[in-house]
C-alpha cells in the first residue's frame, strides 16, 4: 500500500497502518471537509469496508469506523448527511476496478475488533476552538469549556446565571443535536450536577442552541469532539441514569410542537419525529 486514490473532495493516501485521508479546499467541498483539513485514520479505527454504487455515475468507497474509535463521529451520532460524512469517498463510476482492489487490500488488512478501543484511536481537533451560537459565544481551550452570553439571544434563565467555565474534569460527555434538525444545541454533561439539568436547551447554562445560521455542523461539531476527547482522556467516565420527565413539561413541549406545526415552521415529517421522541422520555 502507499497509493493514493482521488476521488471528489478528497484523497485517500493508502499506508501500512492506516489511512490518510486529505480534503479539497474548493468552494463546492463541504464545509466539514475543509475544516477537518486532513485526518489519519489508524487501520484498528475501522470495522468494515464497503464499495456501492453512488448518484449520477458514481461510486462510493465507505470505510465503516469502528465504535468508540474517533470522537468526531462519536459526538455525531449518527446525525450526519451522507455527504457529509468523511469515511465516504465518492468516486466517478469508471475507477471503480480501482476502488475495488483498494477496497479488498484494505479488508485484507483490517482486524476483527467487535469490542470499543479503551481510548479514541484517532487525534480529535485540537483546541484552541471557538464559535458563535445563537445565544452564546462557546470556546474550549484544551481544559475548559466557557460560554459568553449574547444579550440578544440568551435566556432570562441564562442572564440569571451569568457566564459559564466547566473543567472538562468535571464532565462526563458531551450532547451535540445536529443545527440541521430541530431543537439543534450542544450541551455539556456533568459528572455531578448540583441541581437536574433543564430539559430545554435553552434555559440550561450547561448548553447553547444553534438556529438562524448559528453554530453550523462545520464549528460546532469539531468544537464537540474536540471537548468529547478531552473529557475521555480526564479519567473514567461515570454512567448517569437517565432522568424521568415531568409529563406537565413534556405535554407543554408538545403543545409548542404543535404550534410550531400550525404556523408552518416545522414539517409534518419533524413534527412526528420529534413528538415520538418526547412521548418516549414518558
Amino acid at each position: 500500500m502507499g497509493d493514493v486514490l482521488a476521488g471528489f473532495h478528497a484523497a485517500w493516501e493508502f499506508e501500512s497502518d492506516s489511512v490518510l485521508i486529505r480534503f479539497e479546499r474548493g468552494i463546492r467541498t463541504p464545509k466539514l471537509f475543509q475544516a477537518l483539513g486532513e485526518r489519519r485514520i489508524p487501520l484498528e479505527a475501522i470495522a468494515g469496508v464497503t464499495l456501492t454504487p453512488g448518484k449520477r455515475g458514481t461510486v462510493v468507497l465507505h470505510a465503516v469506523p469502528r465504535a468508540g474509535a474517533d470522537p468526531l463521529m462519536e459526538a455525531a451520532a449518527g446525525q450526519l448527511k451522507e455527504g457529509g460524512d468523511p469515511y465516504r469517498l465518492v468516486l466517478p463510476a469508471d475507477r471503480e476496478t480501482l476502488a475495488e482492489y483498494y477496497a479488498d487490500e484494505l479488508r485484507a488488512a483490517l482486524t476483527e475488533n467487535a469490542e470499543p478501543p479503551e481510548r479514541y484511536l484517532v487525534a480529535p481537533p485540537e483546541a484552541p476552538l471557538h464559535f458563535k451560537a445563537y445565544d452564546g459565544k462557546a470556546s474550549f481551550d484544551g481544559k475548559a469549556v466557557s460560554f459568553r452570553w449574547f444579550w440578544t439571544g440568551a435566556s432570562s434563565a441564562k442572564w440569571k446565571a451569568g457566564d459559564q467555565s466547566f473543567p472538562v474534569t468535571g464532565l462526563s460527555g458531551v450532547e451535540w443535536r445536529s443545527p440541521e434538525v430541530f431543537e439543534g444545541h450542544l450541551r455539556l454533561l456533568r459528572r455531578e450536577p448540583a441541581t437536574a439539568q433543564p430539559a430545554q436547551a435553552d434555559q440550561d447554562p450547561a448548553a447553547v442552541v444553534f438556529g438562524l445560521g448559528y453554530g453550523p455542523v462545520h464549528e460546532s461539531l469539531p468544537f464537540a469532539a474536540s471537548v468529547l476527547a478531552a473529557v475521555r482522556a480526564s479519567g473514567p467516565t461515570p454512567v448517569p441514569a437517565a432522568p424521568r420527565r415531568d409529563p406537565a413539561d413534556i405535554a407543554d413541549r408538545i403543545r409548542h410542537l404543535g404550534e410550531l406545526h400550525q404556523a408552518g415552521l416545522v414539517t409534518d415529517e419533524e413534527f412526528t419525529t420529534k413528538k415520538a421522541e418526547l412521548l418516549a422520555e414518558l
